[in-house]
Protein backbone atom coordinates (compact mmCIF):
# COMPACT_ATOMS: atom_id res chain seq x y z
CA UNK A 1 0.00 0.00 0.00
CA UNK A 2 1.27 3.75 -0.87
CA UNK A 3 -0.05 6.67 0.32
CA UNK A 4 1.09 10.05 -0.84
CA UNK A 5 3.17 12.27 1.68
CA UNK A 6 1.97 15.72 1.83
CA UNK A 7 3.87 16.85 5.06
CA UNK A 8 2.65 20.14 6.92
CA UNK A 9 2.55 21.72 10.62
CA UNK A 10 -0.86 21.22 10.86
CA UNK A 11 -0.61 18.44 13.32
CA UNK A 12 2.37 20.06 14.88
CA UNK A 13 0.45 20.22 18.31
CA UNK A 14 -0.07 16.30 17.93
CA UNK A 15 3.87 15.72 17.71
CA UNK A 16 4.16 17.63 20.72
CA UNK A 17 1.50 16.39 22.86
CA UNK A 18 3.39 12.66 21.69
CA UNK A 19 6.85 13.89 22.55
CA UNK A 20 5.74 15.31 26.04
CA UNK A 21 4.58 11.65 26.19
CA UNK A 22 7.59 9.97 25.91
CA UNK A 23 9.15 12.51 28.47
CA UNK A 24 6.28 11.19 30.77
CA UNK A 25 6.92 7.85 30.41
CA UNK A 26 10.08 5.10 30.74
CA UNK A 27 10.59 4.67 26.52
CA UNK A 28 13.92 5.05 24.39
CA UNK A 29 12.34 5.51 21.66
CA UNK A 30 8.68 6.64 19.79
CA UNK A 31 7.03 7.51 16.21
CA UNK A 32 4.29 9.29 15.32
CA UNK A 33 1.99 9.25 12.26
CA UNK A 34 -1.18 11.02 10.93
CA UNK A 35 -2.72 10.37 8.02
CA UNK A 36 -5.67 13.07 7.11
CA UNK A 37 -7.44 13.09 3.88
CA UNK A 38 -5.24 10.39 2.18
CA UNK A 39 -2.17 11.95 2.39
CA UNK A 40 0.52 11.50 5.31
CA UNK A 41 0.49 14.56 6.72
CA UNK A 42 2.60 13.85 9.85
CA UNK A 43 5.17 11.44 10.60
CA UNK A 44 7.89 11.81 12.95
CA UNK A 45 10.39 9.35 14.63
CA UNK A 46 12.72 10.30 17.81
CA UNK A 47 15.20 8.12 20.18
CA UNK A 48 16.59 4.80 20.03
CA UNK A 49 15.65 0.79 19.76
CA UNK A 50 16.93 0.66 23.34
CA UNK A 51 18.47 2.47 26.44
CA UNK A 52 21.57 0.95 25.23
CA UNK A 53 24.29 3.92 23.75
CA UNK A 54 24.74 3.09 20.55
CA UNK A 55 21.43 1.15 19.25
CA UNK A 56 19.70 1.58 16.48
CA UNK A 57 17.94 4.94 15.97
CA UNK A 58 14.24 4.70 15.71
CA UNK A 59 13.21 4.74 11.81
CA UNK A 60 10.53 3.90 9.80
CA UNK A 61 11.33 -0.14 9.12
CA UNK A 62 11.79 -0.08 13.15
CA UNK A 63 8.61 -2.29 14.40
CA UNK A 64 7.45 -1.54 17.77
CA UNK A 65 5.80 -4.14 20.66
CA UNK A 66 2.43 -2.90 20.15
CA UNK A 67 0.42 -5.06 23.19
CA UNK A 68 -3.26 -5.18 23.15
CA UNK A 69 -3.12 -3.38 19.68
CA UNK A 70 -2.87 -6.99 18.53
CA UNK A 71 -6.51 -7.03 19.77
CA UNK A 72 -7.65 -4.78 16.22
CA UNK A 73 -6.42 -8.15 14.58
CA UNK A 74 -8.00 -10.41 16.66
CA UNK A 75 -11.46 -8.85 15.72
CA UNK A 76 -10.61 -9.01 12.36
CA UNK A 77 -9.99 -12.49 12.32
CA UNK A 78 -13.18 -13.38 14.06
CA UNK A 79 -15.32 -10.68 11.82
CA UNK A 80 -13.89 -12.93 8.82
CA UNK A 81 -15.16 -15.84 10.66
CA UNK A 82 -18.74 -14.59 10.76
CA UNK A 83 -18.85 -13.36 7.52
CA UNK A 84 -17.54 -16.59 6.19
CA UNK A 85 -20.22 -18.38 8.03
CA UNK A 86 -17.86 -20.42 9.91
CA UNK A 87 -19.14 -18.99 12.98
CA UNK A 88 -23.31 -18.72 12.96
CA UNK A 89 -23.98 -15.73 15.18
CA UNK A 90 -21.90 -14.08 17.64
CA UNK A 91 -24.94 -14.33 19.88
CA UNK A 92 -23.85 -18.18 19.85
CA UNK A 93 -22.71 -19.81 23.23
CA UNK A 94 -19.20 -19.90 23.66
CA UNK A 95 -19.59 -23.68 25.21
CA UNK A 96 -20.58 -24.56 21.39
CA UNK A 97 -17.27 -24.15 20.13
CA UNK A 98 -15.10 -24.51 23.28
CA UNK A 99 -16.92 -27.74 24.55
CA UNK A 100 -14.05 -29.27 26.92
CA UNK A 101 -15.12 -26.01 29.41
CA UNK A 102 -17.63 -25.91 32.51
CA UNK A 103 -20.52 -25.72 30.68
CA UNK A 104 -22.33 -24.11 34.27
CA UNK A 105 -19.34 -21.62 34.49
CA UNK A 106 -20.05 -20.44 30.78
CA UNK A 107 -23.71 -20.75 30.93
CA UNK A 108 -25.27 -17.83 28.59
CA UNK A 109 -21.26 -16.48 27.92
CA UNK A 110 -21.49 -15.86 23.93
CA UNK A 111 -18.87 -14.72 21.97
CA UNK A 112 -20.54 -10.97 21.75
CA UNK A 113 -19.76 -11.07 25.54
CA UNK A 114 -16.07 -11.93 24.80
CA UNK A 115 -15.57 -9.50 21.62
CA UNK A 116 -16.92 -6.68 24.64
CA UNK A 117 -15.12 -7.64 27.19
CA UNK A 118 -18.77 -8.06 29.06
CA UNK A 119 -17.76 -12.01 29.52
CA UNK A 120 -17.93 -11.44 33.38
CA UNK A 121 -14.76 -14.30 33.41
CA UNK A 122 -11.26 -14.53 34.72
CA UNK A 123 -8.49 -16.69 35.84
CA UNK A 124 -6.01 -17.08 38.34
CA UNK A 125 -3.20 -19.95 38.87
CA UNK A 126 -5.10 -21.59 35.93
CA UNK A 127 -8.60 -21.87 37.27
CA UNK A 128 -11.73 -20.23 35.51
CA UNK A 129 -13.91 -18.03 37.80
CA UNK A 130 -16.35 -15.88 37.52
CA UNK A 131 -16.32 -12.35 38.09
CA UNK A 132 -20.23 -11.10 37.41
CA UNK A 133 -23.04 -12.46 34.79
CA UNK A 134 -22.53 -12.19 31.08
CA UNK A 135 -23.47 -8.87 30.05
CA UNK A 136 -24.06 -7.34 33.12
CA UNK A 137 -20.70 -4.80 33.93
CA UNK A 138 -17.35 -5.01 31.93
CA UNK A 139 -13.62 -6.16 32.54
CA UNK A 140 -10.65 -6.03 30.69
CA UNK A 141 -9.74 -9.36 30.86
CA UNK A 142 -7.13 -11.42 29.13
CA UNK A 143 -9.45 -15.20 28.99
CA UNK A 144 -11.84 -13.98 26.16
CA UNK A 145 -8.94 -13.21 24.42
CA UNK A 146 -7.38 -16.52 24.28
CA UNK A 147 -10.90 -18.06 24.10
CA UNK A 148 -11.44 -16.16 20.64
CA UNK A 149 -8.17 -17.11 19.42
CA UNK A 150 -9.00 -21.06 20.05
CA UNK A 151 -12.83 -20.05 18.57
CA UNK A 152 -11.06 -18.94 14.75
CA UNK A 153 -8.72 -21.48 14.99
CA UNK A 154 -11.56 -24.64 15.48
CA UNK A 155 -14.32 -22.70 13.17
CA UNK A 156 -12.10 -21.98 10.27
CA UNK A 157 -9.03 -24.71 10.68
CA UNK A 158 -6.41 -21.52 10.53
CA UNK A 159 -4.76 -19.42 12.92
CA UNK A 160 -5.40 -15.71 13.59
CA UNK A 161 -1.79 -14.68 11.93
CA UNK A 162 -3.15 -17.00 9.24
CA UNK A 163 -5.98 -15.17 8.11
CA UNK A 164 -4.69 -11.65 8.67
CA UNK A 165 -1.27 -12.58 6.67
CA UNK A 166 -3.60 -14.16 3.89
CA UNK A 167 -6.55 -11.66 3.95
CA UNK A 168 -4.76 -8.28 4.57
CA UNK A 169 -0.53 -8.43 4.79
CA UNK A 170 0.06 -10.21 1.53
CA UNK A 171 -2.04 -8.42 -0.61
CA UNK A 172 -0.98 -5.22 1.18
CA UNK A 173 2.50 -6.34 1.09
CA UNK A 174 3.34 -5.58 4.27
CA UNK A 175 6.42 -6.79 5.49
CA UNK A 176 6.50 -4.98 8.73
CA UNK A 177 3.93 -6.68 10.85
CA UNK A 178 3.80 -9.74 12.67
CA UNK A 179 3.95 -12.39 15.75
CA UNK A 180 7.94 -12.92 16.08
CA UNK A 181 9.28 -16.15 17.87
CA UNK A 182 12.53 -14.80 17.96
CA UNK A 183 14.21 -10.73 18.34
CA UNK A 184 15.26 -9.40 14.82
CA UNK A 185 17.35 -6.21 15.09
CA UNK A 186 14.33 -4.20 13.61
CA UNK A 187 12.45 -5.22 16.76
CA UNK A 188 12.67 -2.50 19.29
CA UNK A 189 13.32 -3.44 23.03
CA UNK A 190 10.34 -3.07 25.31
CA UNK A 191 11.31 -1.00 28.27
CA UNK A 192 10.31 -2.18 32.04
CA UNK A 193 8.96 -0.01 34.37
CA UNK A 194 11.04 -2.28 36.98
CA UNK A 195 12.96 -5.43 36.28
CA UNK A 196 10.88 -8.77 36.03
CA UNK A 197 7.71 -6.73 35.78
CA UNK A 198 5.41 -9.60 36.00
CA UNK A 199 3.52 -8.13 33.59
CA UNK A 200 5.88 -8.94 30.99
CA UNK A 201 5.99 -12.12 29.28
CA UNK A 202 7.16 -13.71 25.57
CA UNK A 203 6.09 -16.12 23.35
CA UNK A 204 7.73 -18.50 20.63
CA UNK A 205 4.10 -18.84 19.15
CA UNK A 206 3.46 -17.05 15.84
CA UNK A 207 -0.15 -18.10 15.75
CA UNK A 208 -1.45 -14.64 16.53
CA UNK A 209 -2.32 -16.09 20.08
CA UNK A 210 -0.05 -14.02 22.28
CA UNK A 211 1.21 -10.92 22.87
CA UNK A 212 4.58 -10.71 21.06
CA UNK A 213 3.30 -9.00 17.64
CA UNK A 214 5.49 -5.81 16.95
CA UNK A 215 4.38 -3.49 14.02
CA UNK A 216 6.15 -0.67 12.40
CA UNK A 217 4.20 3.02 12.55
CA UNK A 218 3.55 3.70 8.91
CA UNK A 219 2.08 -0.11 8.78
CA UNK A 220 -0.16 0.33 11.53
CA UNK A 221 -1.42 3.53 10.20
CA UNK A 222 -1.99 1.54 6.95
CA UNK A 223 -3.93 -1.02 9.16
CA UNK A 224 -5.85 1.59 10.18
CA UNK A 225 -6.72 3.27 6.95
CA UNK A 226 -7.56 0.04 5.59
CA UNK A 227 -9.93 0.01 7.81
CA UNK A 228 -11.30 4.08 7.36
CA UNK A 229 -11.90 2.98 3.82
CA UNK A 230 -14.01 0.04 4.59
CA UNK A 231 -11.44 -2.52 2.92
CA UNK A 232 -11.36 -0.51 -0.19
CA UNK A 233 -7.64 0.45 -1.52
CA UNK A 234 -6.58 1.85 -4.66
CA UNK A 235 -10.21 1.60 -6.21
CA UNK A 236 -9.91 -2.40 -5.27
CA UNK A 237 -11.95 -3.99 -2.58
CA UNK A 238 -9.18 -5.87 -0.83
CA UNK A 239 -11.39 -6.66 2.45
CA UNK A 240 -14.92 -7.22 2.08
CA UNK A 241 -16.62 -3.90 3.51
CA UNK A 242 -18.81 -6.35 5.73
CA UNK A 243 -16.16 -7.49 7.88
CA UNK A 244 -14.79 -4.03 8.52
CA UNK A 245 -18.52 -2.80 8.99
CA UNK A 246 -18.76 -5.42 11.67
CA UNK A 247 -15.52 -5.06 13.17
CA UNK A 248 -16.17 -1.39 14.15
CA UNK A 249 -19.57 -1.29 14.72
CA UNK A 250 -21.26 -1.34 18.09
CA UNK A 251 -21.70 -5.21 19.21
CA UNK A 252 -21.79 -4.01 23.24
CA UNK A 253 -24.83 -5.82 24.77
CA UNK A 254 -27.83 -3.14 25.03
CA UNK A 255 -28.50 -3.81 28.25
CA UNK A 256 -24.87 -2.81 29.47
CA UNK A 257 -24.53 0.33 31.42
CA UNK A 258 -24.36 3.05 28.67
CA UNK A 259 -21.48 4.91 31.27
CA UNK A 260 -19.24 1.40 30.66
CA UNK A 261 -16.82 1.50 27.75
CA UNK A 262 -18.20 0.41 24.10
CA UNK A 263 -17.05 -2.31 21.50
CA UNK A 264 -16.82 -3.11 18.17
CA UNK A 265 -14.73 -6.58 17.65
CA UNK A 266 -12.58 -5.86 20.33
CA UNK A 267 -12.05 -1.90 18.94
CA UNK A 268 -13.36 0.59 21.68
CA UNK A 269 -16.30 2.66 20.06
CA UNK A 270 -17.64 6.20 20.60
CA UNK A 271 -21.31 5.91 20.87
CA UNK A 272 -23.51 7.52 23.16
CA UNK A 273 -21.55 9.26 25.58
CA UNK A 274 -19.60 7.57 28.54
CA UNK A 275 -17.83 8.18 31.17
CA UNK A 276 -15.59 5.25 31.26
CA UNK A 277 -14.30 5.38 27.38
CA UNK A 278 -10.54 5.60 26.36
CA UNK A 279 -11.63 8.06 23.60
CA UNK A 280 -11.60 11.70 24.00
CA UNK A 281 -14.17 13.99 24.88
CA UNK A 282 -14.23 16.09 21.50
CA UNK A 283 -13.54 13.17 19.50
CA UNK A 284 -17.09 12.58 17.11
CA UNK A 285 -19.10 9.91 17.29
CA UNK A 286 -18.16 6.98 14.85
CA UNK A 287 -14.38 7.00 16.22
CA UNK A 288 -12.78 3.98 16.68
CA UNK A 289 -9.62 3.46 18.78
CA UNK A 290 -7.12 0.75 20.43
CA UNK A 291 -4.56 0.91 23.04
CA UNK A 292 -1.80 -1.02 23.90
CA UNK A 293 0.56 -1.38 27.72
CA UNK A 294 3.21 -0.33 25.30
CA UNK A 295 1.25 3.03 24.84
CA UNK A 296 1.31 2.09 21.17
CA UNK A 297 -2.10 3.64 19.45
CA UNK A 298 -4.41 3.62 16.62
CA UNK A 299 -7.34 6.11 16.31
CA UNK A 300 -9.65 6.29 13.02
CA UNK A 301 -11.97 9.40 12.81
CA UNK A 302 -14.30 8.71 9.77
CA UNK A 303 -15.86 12.00 10.42
CA UNK A 304 -12.73 13.54 9.52
CA UNK A 305 -11.25 11.05 6.82
CA UNK A 306 -8.26 10.68 9.73
CA UNK A 307 -5.77 7.88 10.94
CA UNK A 308 -3.72 8.68 13.58
CA UNK A 309 -0.99 6.38 15.28
CA UNK A 310 1.62 6.70 17.77
CA UNK A 311 3.91 4.30 18.95
CA UNK A 312 6.18 4.19 22.51
CA UNK A 313 8.36 1.20 23.29
CA UNK A 314 7.48 1.66 27.20
CA UNK A 315 5.76 -1.00 29.33
CA UNK A 316 3.07 0.42 31.35
CA UNK A 317 2.81 3.50 32.82
CA UNK A 318 5.32 5.13 36.02
CA UNK A 319 3.62 5.91 39.12
CA UNK A 320 1.94 8.99 38.94
CA UNK A 321 0.64 8.74 35.42
CA UNK A 322 -2.68 8.87 34.14
CA UNK A 323 -2.57 7.09 30.72
CA UNK A 324 -6.26 7.37 30.19
CA UNK A 325 -6.26 10.49 30.74
CA UNK A 326 -2.66 10.98 28.24
CA UNK A 327 -4.51 8.98 25.40
CA UNK A 328 -8.32 10.88 25.89
CA UNK A 329 -6.12 14.07 25.58
CA UNK A 330 -4.39 12.90 22.06
CA UNK A 331 -7.57 12.48 20.56
CA UNK A 332 -8.41 15.64 21.37
CA UNK A 333 -5.52 17.65 20.69
CA UNK A 334 -6.49 15.90 17.07
CA UNK A 335 -9.51 17.19 17.07
CA UNK A 336 -8.40 20.84 18.39
CA UNK A 337 -6.10 20.94 15.16
CA UNK A 338 -8.84 19.84 12.72
CA UNK A 339 -11.37 22.47 14.05
CA UNK A 340 -8.40 25.17 14.11
CA UNK A 341 -7.53 24.03 10.84
CA UNK A 342 -11.26 24.49 9.63
CA UNK A 343 -11.55 28.40 11.29
CA UNK A 344 -8.67 29.32 8.97
CA UNK A 345 -10.67 27.84 6.31
CA UNK A 346 -8.45 25.54 4.52
CA UNK A 347 -9.71 22.02 2.93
Amino acid sequence: MNISRQLHDRFDPVVSHVKQTFNSVIASGSALIVIHNDSIVSEEYWGRHSSNLGSRPIQEDTQFHVASVRKSYIGFAVAYARYKGYIASIDDQVIKYLSDLDANLLHSTTIRHLLTHTHGLNRSEGTIYREFAPGKSWAYRGIGIDMLTQIVKITTGKTVAEIVTEQVFQPLGFKQSGWYGNKNDKLVEVILRHPNDPAWYTSESTDGDKMNMYVSARELAYWGYLHLQEGLINKKQIIPREIINLATSVQSPKSLDLDLPQNGYLWFLKDLPSKKTEIGENVPQGTYQILGYTGSTVLVIPKHNLVAVRMFNSFGSPTGFDYLEDIRSFGDTIMKCILNDSKRGST
